[in-house]
Formats: structure tokens, C-alpha cells, sequence
């Protein structure tokens, strides 16, 4: 029997794959205990608020340990998988999940690469995993300070220690002019929680008048949901669904939304879309009404480019994009997703014929991966496949403008001084009005609008 040392045994954690993402679901594992792995090799899939994303092993060995289940969230950095590297047979009588692992493992130098970017920064600090036992300290640690304040435990010297919240919570305090050293903490740890901050806004508690008299009446309370539970399914909020509700309520409540409309006739757009399904240059390709909007849209964006940019709160400035990420809402069976087309602006309409059918093609496969939702700019939903006119659409994140593409319908329109059964369509934009404001939005709709009525114009202001 081979005896094999703790040092053997390799712990692999759940990386950032993506840009600021916290959690991930495990799916599915592709490997089972005693099952061997080699460097690359896929392991489990995992689901995180953006994507589904399959993880590869970054080493040869034999899997001693499973450290989840299918279908549990777990925290970014907390080892999900244990690998034997010494290429012994025989597992050791204790489990590898146990096993401390030594110190230079525990401190690799820098980043370890993953699949976007280089992961999460080498930490001391240990999370537990989000379903386990909840484990109150009696003094919080230099590892909890570091990670609520930013900056360790405060030194003994200091005349006044910094007070306990997370990042969210002292952005809360700050917008609302809370002083948090001046609020009672109730959280465990002495942490200040988002409660403890409303309660020091809250106004004193005023002392009743006498009350006068008056004959009673009966005091109407708020009905109490009822629940049904046989005849009812409740749906964990997690994964794309629950990173577009947060991201939508963010937006709603940050940016000062407006929204404007406009019926316009396309019956020449999508005559347009025909000529061009019967071109060679645009053989094996999709060519709709999307295709021929999204072109549209670029070209408005390059008569006004300012309605390309974003607000950043912090450095108190607005930026100006040079350069057009386009946005497409796509459904798909694990939710709304938005990817985009890097550099959409510098691409001939071929080329944003291509791109477009892979962008609708991979996200209908659920193969869209984080990177591919990062860093749009201006963002296009056609809401007219599913027979809607319109709709007042909410910004994607971080974007000072969507457009709405309602339904294509034919309706009686004025064409010629006459009367007439024309194409006709309603488009919405809703943008940020910090950003934009209504002379320069309506212009830019307005734009949008003239080139679908008289696609040529495409050729003439690209």
C-alpha cells in the first residue's frame, strides 16, 4: 500500500470567471472520487450570474474529493475539488477535504489564471461555504476587518477604531449623511448592518398629544399572503435571474430613466432586406429587420456621439465611448442575457450580419461566455418577435441608452399625399438623463427613425 503526504494533495478553488462575480452554482460534475484528471481537462460546469461556464483542472492527479454537490452556490476562492498530484493508487484513511493544506499552498505567488482575467487576489481570509452552519465569533477577526474596512484591524495607537459595515453599507451611509462611528452596530461582530442605518435616520419617537375621544372604528390591517403549496411551485432566485433583477433595480433606482417614441414607416427597409438576401456578399448569412436597425442605430450613434457614454459616479465624470459595443437583449432558457459586438462601429454590414447570427446562435446555446457580456455601450431589445408594439425598455448597467423595436405591422399610413397600406413600426429609447438630455435624445431617435424609412441613407451618413 502507497502512503501519500498531505503535501500531495492539491485544492482547487472556485476562480473568478468573470469580472467581479462572487458566486457560482455548480451544474453538473464531469468527474467522480478516484476518477483520473490531467491539466485542462474539464471537471464540473458551473453557473454564475452571467453565464454557464465550464472549469478545466490546472493539474494531472486522481480526485480524492468532491467538496460540493450539484446545485449548491459557493463563494469565489473556497476549494471545491480535491486532486492527489502524486500519482499514488490508494487514498490516505483521511479525507483529502480535511487534510490542512501546507503553508505554500496556501499562499501562491500572484494571481492563479483562470478563465477571464486572473481570478480573485491571493487572500488570507476563508469564507464558509453559503449552505453550512452559521458560526458566531465572539470578537471579530483581523481577516473580518480587513475584508469589511479595507485596511486590517486598527491599530492600538488609533484614537478611534473605524467602525464595522460592508462596502454596501457604508455607500448607504454616505448617500443618506450617516456618520457610522454615531450608529449603534446589531450585527453580529459589532457589524453595522443596512437596518442599523436606516434606525439612525429614522426620526425620534415624538410624545402623543392626548388623545380626544372619539367613537372607535375598526382599524383596517393588510391582508396576510396566503400560500397554497400544493398548488404552487416556488423557484429559487439565483443564477442570470437573480443578476437581472439586481442589475435592473440598480439601474431603475441610479439612473433618471426617459423614455421616447416613434411610429415610423419601414416598408423600404424591408425591401431592402430582401434585395439583400439575394446578394453574394451576403450569402450563408441572416439578414432581418434587426440586422438593417442595429446598422442604423451605429450610424445615428456617429451623428451624435454623445449619447455614447456612461456617468462615473465616483471620479465624478462622464465618459465619452469612442468606440460602439452594441448591445442585443437575447432570451434564453436561463433568463435575459445581453451580450454585445466588440467594435460593432468599425465593422462593414457583413460583417454585422456575421457577428449578429453568432451572438443570437451561441446565447439560444447557452455557450455565452462572461467576457461576452461585459462592456456594452448601447443596447437594442426586439421586443416585436413576440408581437408587442413596444415597450419603455430599463438600461442595461453602466449604458446611456437602449432601443425598443416593437412589432412590424401593416397599417393604413399617408404615403404620397395618399392613403396606403405601408410596414409600419413603433420605436422606444429610453436613455439616462444625466447623460442625455431631451434635445439630443429626440435627435438621436429621430435619426434612427429617417434611415429605416429611407435605408439609402445608410450608404450616405455611414
Amino acid at each position: 500500500m502507497t502512503t501519500m503526504t498531505q503535501a500531495s494533495v492539491r485544492e482547487f478553488k472556485m476562480p473568478d470567471v468573470g469580472e467581479g462575480l462572487t458566486e457560482a452554482e455548480i451544474l453538473k460534475w464531469y468527474v467522480q472520487p478516484g476518477d483520473t484528471v490531467t491539466d485542462g481537462q474539464v471537471v464540473c460546469e458551473v453557473e454564475t450570474a452571467k453565464a454557464a461556464v465550464e472549469l478545466p483542472i490546472p493539474y494531472d492527479g486522481v480526485v480524492r474529493d468532491l467538496h460540493f454537490p450539484e446545485g449548491t452556490t459557493v463563494d469565489v476562492g473556497t476549494p471545491i475539488i480535491a486532486v492527489d498530484v502524486s500519482g499514488g493508487a490508494e487514498p490516505p484513511a483521511e479525507s483529502a477535504a480535511e487534510a490542512p493544506v501546507p503553508a505554500e499552498e496556501q499562499k501562491p505567488e500572484g494571481r492563479q489564471p483562470v478563465l477571464v482575467g486572473y481570478g480573485v487576489a491571493t487572500s488570507s481570509t476563508k469564507r464558509r461555504p453559503r449552505k453550512g452552519p452559521e458560526v458566531v465569533v465572539s470578537q471579530a477577526s483581523t481577516a473580518l476587518q480587513t475584508e469589511l474596512n479595507g485596511h486590517g484591524a486598527t491599530p492600538a495607537s488609533a484614537e478611534k477604531p473605524r467602525p464595522l459595515a460592508k462596502p454596501p453599507v457604508r455607500k448607504l451611509a454616505k448617500d443618506l449623511g450617516v456618520d457610522l462611528a454615531t450608529v449603534t452596530p446589531s450585527g453580529p461582530d459589532g457589524i453595522i448592518t443596512r437596518e442599523d442605518v436606516h434606525a439612525a435616520v429614522a426620526p425620534p419617537p415624538q410624545t402623543p398629544e392626548p388623545a380626544v375621544e372619539t367613537p372607535s372604528a375598526p382599524v383596517a390591517t393588510a391582508p396576510v399572503p396566503t400560500y397554497d403549496a400544493g398548488r404552487e411551485t416556488r423557484v429559487p432566485i439565483k443564477g442570470v435571474r437573480k443578476a437581472t433583477a439586481q442589475a435592473m433595480i440598480g439601474s431603475a433606482f441610479t439612473a433618471p430613466h426617459v423614455t421616447e417614441f416613434v411610429t415610423v414607416d419601414v416598408t423600404r427597409t424591408l425591401k431592402l432586406v430582401e434585395e439583400l438576401k439575394q446578394d453574394k456578399e451576403f450569402a450563408g448569412l441572416r439578414v432581418n429587420p434587426l440586422l438593417l436597425t442595429a446598422k442604423a442605430l451605429l450610424v445615428a450613434v456617429k451623428r451624435n456621439p454623445d449619447i455614447n457614454a456612461s456617468w462615473d459616479e465616483a471620479a465624478q465624470e462622464i465618459v465619452l465611448k469612442h468606440y460602439v459595443n452594441l448591445g442585443i437583449a437575447a432570451a434564453t432558457p436561463r433568463g435575459l442575457i445581453v451580450p454585445n459586438i466588440k467594435d460593432a462601429h468599425a465593422k462593414t454590414l457583413p460583417q454585422l450580419a456575421e457577428s449578429l447570427g453568432e451572438l443570437v446562435s451561441t446565447a439560444r446555446e447557452g455557450r455565452t461566455s462572461p467576457a461576452a457580456m461585459q462592456g456594452g455601450t448601447v443596447t437594442i431589445t426586439n421586443v416585436g418577435v413576440f408581437g408587442v408594439d413596444t415597450g419603455t425598455p430599463i438600461l442595461n448597467p453602466g449604458e446611456s441608452a437602449i432601443l425598443a423595436v416593437g412589432a412590424i405591422k401593416l397599417q393604413p399610413w399617408v404615403h404620397k399625399g395618399k392613403v396606403k397600406p405601408r410596414q409600419v413600426t413603433t420605436l422606444a429609447l429610453s436613455f439616462d438623463h444625466r447623460l442625455v438630455d431631451g434635445e439630443l435624445g429626440s435627435r438621436f431617435l429621430a435619426d434612427v427613425a429617417a434611415i429605416l424609412e429611407q435605408p439609402k441613407r445608410l450608404i450616405s451618413w455611414a
